[in-house]
């Protein structure tokens, strides 16, 4: 697939670019796309700059959606609902990932290789590209997710993508802020769709250009987003892994009462027996709510795949 041609021989292709006051670097964004993809189609959304990034956008040739709700979740969802294409390339405004890769990015999903592909940073970027924490949260999130859905994913946060339509029709979008990518990729996951990452170069941001992340606060959502999902989605291992903690717990207070008991047949510690007691019950409860959930949520994505199969006929 050769620059030039990708619109004209594949369809209808659309770079969307989510944007929070970028005025230094949208423009420089923009032109890389259009030397790359001249036949895509160029839309930026706009969330509330207070500086000069739509008109710097529209100057540049691309076309401007304004969203109004804060959060990058939001402008996602907005974009999903309101861009229709064959093929998206989402990116962000702030000149940190290569253009030259757009064409890497498409070439697996044009093929039938991928349903989604993500630049992946974590093996190339400056020191300055991320803040002291964001490699380690990163990395920490990366783990639990390729634990819970048994993959091999690098890079789950990357905000540099390609999707086809099916992914954008078919693949819900809750989140407001910035774990949206991590809730992109998990829902992907889940729904059967198949990811493949392609390396690119992770810059830092040019000098005057300011990130928008909050390394503990959208950290800390991420994570709750995580444990939504896999309270939603692996229901089994998330309330198992509960259920054994409390009976783990339950079993070692009851040994002292074990032992109190062996002692001299008799039961003084009554409300540690009590708590050892209830604690094991919680656990077994909270294990047989897990295999009661896991088997609800299998047969829904039993129904789900159904109903996609029925929808592409």
């Amino acid at each position: 697939m050769r620059t030039g041609e990708t619109a004209r021989s594949v369809g209808k292709v659309v770079v969307l670019i989510p944007c929070l006051n970028e005025e230094i670097t949208i423009a420089k964004v923009i032109g890389d796309f259009q030397r790359v993809l001249p036949e895509a189609e160029i839309v930026v959304f706009d969330n509330n700059s207070t500086d000069q990034t739509a008109d710097v956008a529209r100057r540049s040739g691309a076309r401007v959606v304004s969203e109004l709700r804060p959060g990058k979740g939001r402008v996602v969802q907005s974009m999903f609902r309101k861009i229709e294409a064959d093929y998206y390339i989402m990116v962000d405004g702030d000149d940190t990932y290569s253009a030259a890769h757009a064409l890497e990015l498409l070439q697996p999903l044009v093929q039938g290789e991928a349903d989604m592909t993500v630049a992946t940073r974590l093996e190339e970027y400056s020191g300055k590209s991320f803040r002291p924490l964001h490699v380690f949260g990163n990395n920490l999130v990366r783990s639990l997710v390729n634990w819970i859905f048994s993959c091999r994913l690098k890079d789950i946060m990357s905000g540099y993508r390609g999707m086809t339509a099916e992914i954008v029709r078919s693949v819900p979008i809750l989140s407001s802020g910035f774990e949206v990518e991590t809730e992109l990729t998990i829902r992907t996951l889940d729904y059967g769709f198949n990811i493949v990452e392609i390396p690119v170069p992770y810059r830092e941001r040019p000098e005057g250009s300011f990130s928008k992340l909050h390394t503990f606060r959208d950290g800390a959502r991420v994570i709750r987003e995580i444990v939504s999902i896999a309270r939603a989605y692996k229901p089994l291992t998330f309330f198992g892994a509960l259920g054994l903690l409390f009976i783990a717990l339950g079993l070692v207070s009851g040994i002292w009462v074990v032992c109190d008991y062996l002692e001299d047949q008799y039961v003084h510690k009554v409300p540690t027996a009590i708590l050892a007691t209830g604690t094991i019950l919680m656990g077994f409860g909270l294990m047989g709510l897990g295999i009661l959930l896991n088997t609800l949520s299998h047969r829904f994505r039993e129904t789900t795949r159904v109903i996609q199969r029925a929808l592409r006929r």
